[in-house]
């Protein structure tokens, strides 16, 4: 993740959500991670709240941050046994991709700890053109797969890791299923495309059809849904995913009245037919990131319910404030990240954008 400055943290002063009452008494949660992506989010959701912090993690990632909260040097394989002879209310697992890592780490603490939060993932199910919820099936995973990088083990070692957890700990795990995770501090640059193409105005090329949609949550609603579910001590399974209107029209103007434009060259949303696209080679996450066509084969994608988590209390702010302080962070990026502004990221280069945009005007003139 970016190694900003401990100001481009996340921080309710940049939400109109306010922090929900605490439910009980401070807890003592141990976190696996803490200074990645969604570390640093729960970590302020947690002391905003009152609970009492211990980060478990190598120390590479962002290591100039929460000085004053605990943190336990070591690597998850090797030095877990640190962790040992020590007491915790909850443990919340940001970095579980093997299920052997999972497993170690669920056992040894089971006797230490009330209640395991294990990050997942909507990758763990068979994503195909039906809608979404907790029941629908899951990924095979038989032969398991190796323990290995390779994206199409993802969501196979994903699922088996939810397995190892409530294996160790029955009846005490809450399995979160995030979308894609978008705000401050995002890694990957997918969500962050659109508020630094929307900022930079003109007509903006977004793909048109029936049933085009988005779908993300904010690290910030993420990040204080998992402390409320600690609070609660909710157990079980919930998928994590925003935001209240994912239609694409939707999310991208409300995009857009969060960013705002320039005001050289206010920007234009400028629909085009998502067919056309595809038949001039445009199209998918790679020119329009997060962008799900109402009709393509990984439909499901986008049409993931999180009616068991809104009922539970998690809570979504508006894409406009997710595009608002993204694009701010983005911009407060130091001087060692301009060579990452210039690289290659998701999303449709101008000279590219500009080209579909004439030959999609061109395709009926006169001649």
């Amino acid at each position: 993740a970016p190694k900003g400055p401990p100001a481009a943290l996340p921080s309710s002063s940049s939400s109109v959500l306010s922090p929900p009452p605490r439910q009980g008494p401070p807890r003592r949660i141990l976190i696996l991670g803490g200074t990645g992506f969604i570390g640093p989010a729960i970590v302020a959701a947690a002391r905003a709240r009152g609970h009492t912090l211990t980060l478990f993690n190598r120390g590479k990632t962002n290591p100039q941050l929460f000085p004053d909260v605990e943190t336990v040097l070591g690597e998850r394989g090797a030095d877990l046994g640190k962790l040992g002879g020590r007491d915790w209310d909850a443990v919340i697992d940001t970095w579980g991709r093997y299920p052997s890592g999972v497993r170690a780490a669920a056992e040894l603490l089971r006797e230490r700890v009330g209640h395991y939060v294990f990050i997942s993932t909507i990758s763990v199910y068979k994503l195909g053109r039906d809608d979404i919820d907790e029941g629908s099936l899951l990924l095979p995973t038989e032969p398991a797969p190796p323990e290995d990088m390779d994206l199409r083990h993802y969501g196979p070692l994903k699922v088996l890791s939810e397995r190892a957890a409530e294996a160790a700990m029955p009846g005490r795990v809450t399995v979160i299923r995030p979308g894609v995770i978008a705000g401050p501090l995002d890694p990957t640059d997918r969500f962050t495309y659109w508020p630094v193409r929307l900022q930079r105005g003109g007509e903006i090329l977004v793909p048109d059809g029936p049933d085009y949609r988005m779908q993300f949550i904010d690290v910030r609603d993420l990040a204080a849904w998992i402390v409320t579910t600690i609070e609660a001590r909710r157990f079980g399974t919930f998928n994590a995913v925003g935001p209240a209107d994912p239609s694409l029209r939707a999310v991208l103007e409300a995009c857009m009245s969060g960013v705002g434009g320039s005001a050289q060259s206010p920007g234009r949303l400028v629909f085009v037919d998502g067919a056309w696209l595809e038949k001039s080679d445009a199209g998918g996450w790679g020119d329009f990131p997060l962008v799900v066509a109402g009709d393509a084969d990984n439909r499901g994608f986008a049409h993931v319910s999180a009616a068991r988590a809104l009922a539970a209390g998690l809570r979504l702010r508006s894409p406009a404030l997710t595009a608002r302080d993204t694009l701010a962070w983005w911009n407060s990026l130091p001087a060692a990240e301009h060579a990452r502004r210039a690289a290659k990221r998701p999303g449709l280069s101008p000279e590219r954008e500009a080209e579909l945009l004439q030959r999609w005007r061109a395709r009926s003139a006169p001649g």
